[in-house]
């Protein structure tokens, strides 16, 4: 039996958006990953097996990963090493404790491991390490960043590098969608959704996203972005999105 279902809200460390590859075999324990750290604020994705989870980091770059030591295809994996351009770090799901044997064909790069049958708060204060070892500017307690551009939701203030940000409250709740979607194109309808609850004209979101982008890419690489006919992302101009 893991954790204490999938029901139950997390109470304990809790996600920021942050993008989680999920690579289990077992569809019990699949469902309840997903469903416990959807509920807890972070995005999943889901690969059955090794050689799936490589496809999927090949297509998209992800925070973490989640992987369960008991996939079909883990020896044939370490001999094929491939090659990903983004490693993220790596919380092992094991029964074991010799780690450095585990997921050898992930290469160099931060792991953490929990052993089974595990708790799903030990799964998420691990990820939690994780994320704040890997990516500071990510790491929860109300922080949310994306290189020298930071969010405090509980001071309910944005900087960039040592800048304050003067932002309005559609301004701020633009740029919070925008960081934790980082990388993904979001349409004028989701942005309207979110900023105001409701659809509005196209006009009023390109103003607010203009407005939006002359605070944060004043004097600075810009990371707001127009993707003509589909939306707006933010992020480096050479990252995948």
């Amino acid at each position: 039996m893991y954790g204490s279902g999938a029901r139950v809200k997390p109470a304990h460390a809790r996600g920021a958006g942050q993008h989680v590859l999920l690579v289990v075999h077992e569809p019990g324990v699949a469902e309840l990953l997903c469903t416990t750290l959807e509920l807890a604020g972070y995005r999943t994705a889901l690969a059955g097996t090794g050689s799936e989870a490589l496809e999927r980091l090949a297509e998209q770059r992800f925070d973490v990963m989640v992987v369960d030591a008991v996939l079909p295809d883990m020896a044939s994996l370490a001999r094929r090493r491939p090659v990903v351009a983004h490693r993220p770090p790596v919380l092992v799901l094991t029964e074991y404790d010799a780690l450095d044997e585990l997921v050898p064909e992930l290469g160099p790069g931060q792991r953490d491991y929990v052993t089974k049958p595990f708790r799903v708060a030990e799964v998420l204060a691990r990820l939690q390490v994780l994320l704040r070892d890997a990516h500071p500017g990510h790491a929860g307690d109300g922080v949310i960043g994306y290189r020298d551009l930071v969010l405090d939701d509980t001071l309910r203030e944005a900087r960039r590098g040592t800048r304050t940000l003067d932002l309005t409250p559609a301004e701020y709740r633009l740029l919070r969608h925008l960081l934790v979607n980082a990388h993904r194109v979001l349409s004028k309808e989701q942005i309207g959704q979110h900023v105001w609850d409701d659809h509005r004209g196209d006009n009023s979101i390109e103003q607010l996203v203009s407005r939006l982008r002359r605070k944060v890419d004043r004097d600075a690489p810009g990371l707001i972005h127009t993707r003509r006919g589909f939306g707006y992302w933010l992020g480096h101009i050479d990252a995948e999105h």
